[in-house]
């Protein structure tokens, strides 16, 4: 298979999750009630995955994911598969969204592979662009559990740290290129003493691996940290932009960011599609800072795009690569 090739400037990418396939929606449903095994929850999805690849192949995208269709939600589904860890009620999380929570009832330890095998999977029919490995950290995941068993909050994140890792190592093994970790949670609590807390645990997993340090983090006060996460061990940072109308702008200038930056140019939590002109006088707007150039740009969604239906999240995604596209004409790229 031919190796696709990135765009020197403006490569366009997601944050991770898909609208969600009939398929993986059924496969979820009869796994949660018993009725199939793992191995054959996993095949039921992979209809799924073909199909979240068949659509960011066809709207254009350069690096994509597996769409995130055999999780629950971004944490149940790692914690089901390591030791230490319980589920327990449904508890919701806003509007008529819920989740069951999980609990810490002992030691956290690895137990068994997480996403592998649907990173390989799409891998394998991506006609060669690459797929991001995409894993929910472990600020993330231990702020949305009960923890009935560590006295020390640290050592809890750390010890998810050091499973996670093990993960992570396996997929770079394999051929992961561009590893991305989802910490949502590190925003609703926007304080230097939790930043260092999340620096500390992406050390963690993420020393000495030969491949593109991803952390993603969106919506809440992202602004009042932003000084103490410019130093993570990290290549980029993939943040949320449009939905708060690019209020991170002036302060990515203020605190001279020089990462590269995955760029939220569309609302994953409205249904209207953003136009060609609209996502490129985004781009106008940060280029007009001078912190980073073209090369360093990355055009995504906010987030992950689960919540809209299909055809809405394929046409955004559409416009997002038809403005890279255009933008890469205007800055002599192509």
């Amino acid at each position: 298979m031919t190796e696709y090739r990135l765009p020197k400037a403006f490569i366009t990418t997601v944050v991770g999750s898909y609208p969600r396939f009939p398929e993986a929606q059924e496969a979820l449903e009869k796994r949660r009630r018993g009725l199939i095994d793992e191995r054959t929850f996993r095949e039921m999805c992979k209809v799924a995955i073909r199909k979240v690849v068949e659509d960011y192949i066809s709207a254009g995208i350069d690096l994509i994911s597996d769409g995130e269709q055999t999780r629950e939600d971004m944490v149940v589904h790692f914690t089901e598969r390591m030791n230490g860890y319980k589920l327990g009620d449904w508890v919701r999380i806003f509007d008529n969204v819920y989740f069951r929570k999980p609990i810490v009832v002992s030691k956290v330890e690895y137990r068994e592979q997480m996403i592998i095998e649907d990173w390989e999977y799409a891998q394998s029919l991506s006609q060669g662009r690459p797929v991001k490995f995409i894993i929910t950290g472990p600020y993330t995941i231990v702020d949305w559990s009960f923890n009935l068993y560590y006295r020390d909050r640290r050592e809890l994140i750390i010890d998810v740290a050091k499973v996670l890792r093990k993960e992570i190592e396996e997929a770079v093994k394999r051929g992961a290129k561009f590893v991305q970790i989802d910490e949502p949670a590190l925003s609703t609590r926007p304080l230097p003493e939790e930043a260092e807390l999340l620096k500390e645990a992406l050390k963690e997993m993420l020393h000495g691996l030969d491949c593109k340090k991803i952390v993603h983090i969106c919506f809440g006060r992202i602004e009042k940290i932003i000084p103490y996460i410019l130093d993570y061990p990290v290549d980029q940072f993939d943040l949320e932009f449009k939905n708060s109308n690019f209020r991170l702008l002036p302060y990515l200038k203020e605190y001279g960011y020089n990462k590269e930056l995955g760029f939220g140019v569309v609302d994953v939590h409205t249904l209207r599609v953003e136009t060609v002109e609209e996502i490129k006088k985004a781009v106008y707007e940060l280029l007009k800072l001078d912190i980073i150039g073209p090369e360093k740009i990355y055009l995504d969604p906010d987030c992950g795009l689960k919540r809209l239906p299909r055809e809405v999240a394929l046409e955004k995604l559409r416009n997002i690569a038809k403005a890279a596209q255009e933008l890469r004409k205007e800055y002599g790229y192509e």
